[in-house]
């Protein structure tokens, strides 16, 4: 069962639909945007992960802190009046459709997008392009027939700084602290072949280890799951999972499946047309929170620990088409039961 957590009352989640304003950043990046109300940010955690993490002291600095956080293009406002703190250790998963903002969240984090309002922080500092604090794990990309790349090169960029700002090494730091990452992944065997002749599963991990290497305090994860079997979703989260235990690394991971991290996940921000919720998954993923974001009836079944959504109508749409978005397995009827009936 899922541990209970102490919440104060002054920190329930409440949805509002404050007005919207428009402000541009330039073009919109990772899907469509679209007019906005958003919510009021729910509950902070602000205890230790219940996965084993050490307990940080009451006065540590956030790992990762938004305030006020507004992000808009032209006049479409992705989200607005987000304010979030991350502790050492937390795993936080971001759910939503398509066109939600979640990309764009990394991204501000990142640095590569700036707010329209508000403040983003990483480790007590303001969020900038290049953050040594930093580990990140991108979508997943096509390695190209002609590219002459070894698992063990993927991995040495973190180490180089070519994409993410780490300082240059000596060649036997950089040896060595690659060699270390790819064994913390379990990759030894395949490290050193061409990475065209991988598996996805086999990519993953050492994309997972080149975010690794440079021994970050944050990890941005953007769908590390996408398009991996089961068995691999499995093992790429359990990789995650056990830095983020090991290291105290706080842990923003964006999904469209929260089954294969259920057991993991601390809270969940979930994103949908400008509105938010934020609390842990018992409090989010149900039948009453995702209507009331969606505005039309969803339900939500617990069936053998999994969660599986449902929408009707258009509201399949805005999930996945056949699934895609939902969180369990696709072609479930739409006549299921309610959450609550499902428990029963």
């Amino acid at each position: 069962m899922r541990a209970e957590r102490r919440v104060d009352e002054a920190d329930r989640v409440e949805l509002g639909e404050p007005e919207v304003t428009g402000s541009s950043q330039g073009d919109a990046v990772g899907g469509a945007g679209v007019p906005v109300a958003p919510g009021q940010a729910g509950p902070v955690d602000r205890s230790p992960s219940r996965r084993g993490t050490a307990a940080a002291p009451a006065a540590s600095t956030p790992a990762i802190k938004l305030e006020s956080a507004r992000l808009s293009f032209g006049e479409r406002t992705l989200w607005q009046g987000l304010d979030l703190e991350v502790a050492p250790g937390e795993f936080i998963a971001i759910l939503g459709p398509n066109g939600s903002g979640k990309t764009s969240l990394l991204k501000v984090l990142l640095g590569q997008l700036g707010l329209s309002s508000g403040s983003a922080e990483i480790a007590g500092a303001p969020a900038r392009a290049g953050h040594p604090d930093i580990g990140y794990i991108p979508q997943q990309k096509t390695i190209d027939a002609g590219v002459q790349l070894r698992g063990t090169d993927l991995v040495g960029l973190g180490v180089d700084g070519h994409r993410w700002g780490l300082g240059w090494r000596t060649r036997r730091e950089r040896k060595r602290k690659v060699a270390a990452a790819v064994a913390d992944v379990g990759a030894q065997a395949f490290a050193d072949a061409p990475l065209e002749s991988m598996s996805g599963g086999e990519q993953q991990r050492l994309r997972v280890a080149q975010a690794l290497v440079g021994d970050p305090r944050v990890l941005l994860c953007d769908e590390p799951l996408l398009s991996l079997d089961l068995a691999n979703q499995r093992l790429v989260s359990e990789l995650i999972d056990r830095r983020r235990r090991t290291h105290d690394t706080a842990v923003l991971f964006v999904t469209h499946e929260i089954n294969p991290i259920l057991p993991l996940v601390d809270r969940v921000l979930y994103l949908v047309d400008g509105k938010f919720r934020i609390g842990t998954p018992d409090e989010v993923m149900t039948s009453e929170v995702l209507s009331e974001l969606y505005q039309t009836e969803v339900d939500v079944l617990r069936v053998r620990g999994r969660l599986v959504v449902v929408g009707t109508g258009d509201t399949m749409d805005a999930l996945g088409a056949a699934g895609a978005h939902c969180h369990g397995e696709p072609g479930t009827p739409h006549s299921a039961p309610r959450d609550s009936e499902a428990r029963a």
